[in-house]
């Protein structure tokens, strides 16, 4: 099966940077996009950034022009390069592969990241 695998999470101070990376392994023939969820405590998951195979970006509008998305489509990675942080972008951060076709199927799937943490400190 497919896994989807977040690294790069930790603690950083107001106005730092983190970079996130994501892989997703397995027997994949193709990702239609690639994306970046967080959840902050007692709130409601929200997107951060995706992007598609041939480049295209979406950004929430918390983190426009601070955060940026990249992907290496033949290694089925992701990552993300979040920049001038602020505690209100403390959260758990999830990787997700949407519209995953595998080799072997015409199937397509999505697949979650267990997530990783990002804590900002003021």
């Amino acid at each position: 099966q497919v896994q989807v695998v977040e690294s790069g999470g930790g603690l950083v101070q107001t106005g730092g940077s983190l970079r996130l990376s994501c892989v997703a392994s397995g027997s994949i023939f193709s990702i239609d996009v690639m994306s970046w969820y967080r959840r902050a405590s007692g709130k409601k998951r929200e997107l951060v950034a995706s992007i598609t195979t041939d480049g295209r970006t979406d950004y929430g509008d918390g983190v426009k022009g601070r955060f940026t998305i990249t992907r290496d489509n033949a290694k089925n990675t992701v990552t993300l390069q979040m920049d001038s942080l602020n505690p209100e972008d403390t959260a758990v951060y999830y990787c997700n592969a949407d519209g995953v076709k595998l080799s072997w199927s015409v199937r397509k799937n999505t697949y979650w990241g267990q997530g990783t943490q990002v804590t900002v400190s003021s």
